[in-house]
């Protein structure tokens, strides 16, 4: 009896043809779809992630209708958002950053430099991207200037300068 009141809880969430959830987005997901598209994806992604997160609900008429009559002011703030993510890739394509690391006499590193400290050297210059948002081909390991391509937004990219320059140590100087 236990087991059905606790079953009796949860909505059944619509089937797709392939048997994943089909849900009607809210916003723009990289990847997924754009906003108003009906998607189907599987019950773990819906219910962890596109739900909780406000990025999806059920696709229903009522929701298809209430997005078609704010369609107007969606476009007008997605415009908006994406004016600010485009002046936010030229500022970061205007940008040249340099980490220093320590390295051999070769320029070999001393490990490597990845995307978070990349991402902390931005921070100092108050540019706040993730470390997701950036598109490395491995970790640089030698000293050098690196063109890392930086992932904006759906389809807005930039490319930011990274000097890797061998620390400046004092200790060493008085051998």
């Amino acid at each position: 009896m236990a087991t059905t009141k606790k079953l009796r809880r949860f909505k059944r969430l619509p089937t797709g043809p392939n048997g994943g959830i089909q849900l009607m987005l809210i916003q723009s997901v990289d990847q997924l779809g754009n906003q108003g598209d009906v998607v189907e994806v599987k019950r773990g992604y819906a219910m962890n992630y596109l739900l909780p997160q406000g990025l999806a609900t059920i696709a229903t008429d009522h929701h298809a209708r209430m997005i078609e009559k704010h369609r107007s002011r969606l476009m007008e703030l997605q415009k908006e958002k994406i004016g600010k993510l485009k002046d936010l890739a030229k500022v970061i394509s205007d940008q040249s950053i340099t980490i220093p690391a320590n390295a051999n006499e070769d320029g070999n590193l001393y490990g490597s430099v990845g995307a978070p400290e990349i991402v902390a050297a931005l921070k100092q210059i108050d540019i706040d991207i993730n470390a997701d948002q950036l598109r490395l081909e491995g970790p640089l390991r030698e000293l050098g200037l690196y063109t890392v391509k930086v992932h904006i937004y759906q389809e807005i990219e930039s490319a930011l300068k990274v000097w890797v320059v061998p620390e400046d140590d004092d200790t060493g100087a008085a051998s």
